[in-house]
């Protein structure tokens, strides 16, 4: 469901605006490049040399008061994250994949000290989103050298998600490539098989009903995907842009039935030849409800996956997040604000 693929030439400067929670210049800051960088990392990064690498590497841009935090196993991150701050951190920098960078700003809303991501991860949605290079070196000199900038993120359930959340036929992917990993290993053609054995076993879509703004809609459907990533959805050809823009969430409700649907589905995803109304319905919210027939139902955000009760409440987070943006961004991203730009240009 989620190919890894090249930086597309369709990327615009939207896709960094839109993750701003106004378009107004002064919420970028001025930022003193910072001297107290200190990193939380996945405890199993220190275990293994290839792991440790990219975190050395950084480290060795950051500078020498720069320094690992790792969690434990079983513990909040949210307290590895207090402590850094207790120590005196000028920059919090979450070196990992999506469910890491998730994890932390969660731990840093509402925070003065400003957040980077270091992007260790497979697919690395939300850093890609903010035009950060995936080699560490070069991120990091892009961190350091970088500007704070204030985004609003989305909940469900009050737990932050930085890309998606969804209900439906792709958490249940999640569970089956999970299974399929323990037993054959991290593997792309294993990833693909999760997919079409999820398909194979599905029996019908799910009866929802969306709440929003007043209105009620009530359908039956194999997937809702909320998206809060300008680039993913650009990434896939999707639409709903402009709602991540203006802080709302992008509610993509799929239409497809039987299994032969799904198929069609995934090709067309994979192909970025969705349509909007043919293939899924875009419902644009700043708040809303979806309540399901199932008492509990399997919920996947930013990669991670639970199994919640039913209805599951989706807003924007009151605090805001202080971001490191890239200054090449921040510099396009003022002169996006001082004047017109073309469409399309990279």
């Amino acid at each position: 469901m989620q190919p890894t693929m090249p930086l597309a030439s369709t990327q615009t400067d939207h896709d960094i605006s839109t993750l701003s929670a106004q378009d107004d210049a002064d919420r970028g800051r001025d930022t003193p490049v910072p001297t107290k960088v200190f990193l939380i990392a996945n405890p199993n990064s220190g275990q293994n040399s290839r792991a440790e690498e990219p975190l050395q590497a950084a480290l060795d841009v950051f500078g020498p008061q720069a320094r690992i935090y790792r969690w434990e196993p079983g513990r909040e991150i949210s307290e590895t994250v207090e402590r850094a701050v207790r120590d005196g951190a000028d920059l919090i920098v979450a070196a990992g994949g999506d469910g890491t960078v998730m994890a932390v700003a969660q731990a840093m809303l509402g925070r003065d000290v400003p957040m980077g991501v270091l992007p260790l991860g497979t697919f690395n949605f939300f850093a890609r989103g903010l035009r950060l290079s995936e080699d560490p070196t070069e991120a990091a000199q892009q961190i350091l050298n970088g500007q704070s900038h204030a985004i609003r993120v989305g909940t469900v359930e009050g737990r932050v998600f930085l890309n998606n959340a969804s209900l439906g036929i792709y958490p249940s992917i999640l569970k089956a490539r999970e299974s399929i990993y323990r037993r054959w290993g991290r593997h792309r053609i294993v990833a693909y098989w999760s997919v079409v054995r999820t398909f194979l076993k599905f029996q019908k879509p799910m009866h929802i009903e969306l709440h929003t703004d007043g209105e009620t809609i009530t359908q039956d459907t194999p997937l809702v995907f909320v998206a809060r990533s300008a680039y993913q959805l650009d990434f896939f050809g999707l639409e709903g842009a402009q709602a991540i823009g203006d802080d709302a969430f992008a509610v993509l409700v799929a239409k497809a039935e039987g299994r032969s649907g799904l198929f069609k589905l995934a090709w067309r995803l994979v192909t970025r030849t969705m349509r909007e109304g043919r293939d899924y319905d875009l419902i644009r919210a700043k708040d809303l409800t979806i309540h399901t027939r199932s008492k509990r139902s399997l919920l996947a955000f930013d990669g991670e996956k639970s199994r919640l009760p039913s209805p599951f409440s989706f807003r924007m987070h009151p605090d805001l997040l202080n971001i490191i943006l890239p200054k090449s961004v921040t510099d396009t991203s003022s002169d996006t604000q001082a004047g017109p730009t073309q469409a399309g240009a990279a």
